[in-house]
């Protein structure tokens, strides 16, 4: 029987039922027997709310623009919601029994449950209650006792895969294991987090092909372990390969959740140099890998999709794999002028050197493959994903495409990134 806990956030009866909740306690909130609340606080507080919702869009979209696209439509009108309930729920507070007083506040708190259900359910951060409830687990493992270093490692003979030679060992472990590590850089990261698959806690030690992930903006890299998922798929991709997996390293890109360095170097940040040399230095050094550049690819969502697609371009002597899950089609800072301004003092040319639109025009990539995952409602950055997949073919690279059904959120970045490990796989030399 399925558990309560297994109950879907995102489709299904909780959150439609937790709008009904939302509606019936609004309408609770805002009747009451009073003409002068009719004539005067309740068209006051509505007018109020929605003027304040109104201008903290405009400044967030015209004049803070923390990210590029706009705010969600469904999000301003849940947090007009909120506001509405919060401030009705408090007029209440100057009139009528304790207990009515009470039960106004504790329905003004269920709207705001139901807007983080709702949210919730737009983005598809959290499937179930049960992945809401491990984000208190700490299963992390220290990575001196996660990655000692090997007793000795499976050769693999040319023109075989890692699949080939590998035997199942007898004491091969059910999961793999999660930590948490700082990569040494000049650029100010946040911790990154280590996924090793089964396989890599067996002696002789397979060498693993590695994944470098990243989330978008705002993120960090433990978004793929939570919203992700990806613990849960590549274990379960283990299982059914004897335990083998690609390592991943899920890695901060931007610095801090606001931040957007652009992935290259400018004075925003060393951030390209962080992705294209100090992690695959930290890789290389402390885990035990394939160091082959077929057997490296780079992935990430929205602002870290347009970074793995910059980092395929700007770095293709680290990284011979990209996934851009739904990333746009040159970095940003909501216009190209904002950008140059911003990062480039101005000068539009030093920007079109580092562009990977521009240098996919005039240089050939044969020796690259990548897969460029859109949303079918993502009106914003599907049409960017387009440009991107037509620059990326005359270019040369081994290029696929895949349109998901969804937006811009985790309904498609999942299956995105979990449909394309089996072409990883292949890729990198796993299996074959």
């Amino acid at each position: 029987m399925l558990s309560p806990l297994d109950l879907s956030l995102i489709n299904g009866p909780i959150p439609k039922l937790a709008t009904a909740a939302a509606v019936l306690a609004l309408t609770y909130l805002a009747i009451r027997k009073n003409r002068t609340w009719w004539s005067r606080v309740l068209p006051i507080v509505v007018l109020a709310c929605a003027l304040v919702v109104t201008g903290l869009t405009l400044v967030v979209d015209h004049v803070w623009k923390p990210w590029p696209e706009p705010m969600p439509v469904v999000l301003m009108v849940w947090l007009g919601a909120v506001l509405v309930a919060l401030t009705l729920a408090a007029a209440r507070l100057r009139s009528g029994r304790w207990y009515g007083r009470v039960f106004g506040v504790l329905l003004a708190l269920g709207v705001a449950t139901s807007a983080v259900v709702a949210a919730n359910a737009h983005f598809g951060q959290y499937p179930t209650s049960r992945a809401v409830l491990e984000i208190f687990e700490n299963d992390r493992v220290d990575i001196n006792d996660a990655a000692p270093p090997p007793s000795g490692v499976v050769d693999v003979p040319s023109g075989k895969k890692l699949a080939d030679v590998w035997k199942r060992p007898a004491d091969l472990p059910d999961k793999g294991t999660i930590s948490e590590i700082h990569v040494p850089s000049a650029f100010k990261s946040r911790p990154a987090w280590v996924y090793l698959p089964p396989a890599y806690n067996t002696t002789p030690r397979p060498k693993l092909p590695v994944i470098v992930l990243m989330a978008g903006q705002p993120g960090g890299p433990r978004d793929w372990f939570d919203g992700g998922r990806v613990m849960e798929a590549l274990d379960d991709y283990a299982r059914r390969h004897d335990g083998l997996a690609p390592i991943v390293v899920s890695v901060d890109q931007i610095g801090e959740p606001m931040a957007n360095p652009l992935c290259l170097d400018t004075k925003l940040g060393q951030s390209e140099t962080f992705l294209a040399r100090d992690v695959p230095k930290w890789i290389k050094e402390r885990l035990t890998v394939d160091e082959r550049r077929e057997a490296w690819a780079i992935a990430g969502f929205s602002h870290g999709g347009t970074c793995s697609f910059q980092l395929a371009v700007r770095a293709p002597e680290v990284y011979g794999n990209f996934v851009d899950l739904t990333g746009q089609r040159e970095p940003t800072l909501g216009t190209r002028a904002d950008t140059v301004k911003a990062a480039f003092d101005g000068d539009e040319a030093a920007f079109t050197r580092v562009n990977p639109m521009d240098i996919l025009a005039r240089k050939k990539f044969p020796h690259t493959a990548g897969i460029i995952v859109t949303g079918t409602e993502d009106a914003l950055y599907r049409p960017a994903g387009v440009e991107v997949f037509e620059a990326c073919r005359k270019a040369g690279m081994d290029v696929q495409w895949r349109d998901l059904p969804g937006r811009h959120d985790w309904t498609v970045w999942r299956p995105g990134l979990f449909d394309s490990v089996p072409w990883l796989a292949q890729r990198t030399g796993l299996v074959r």
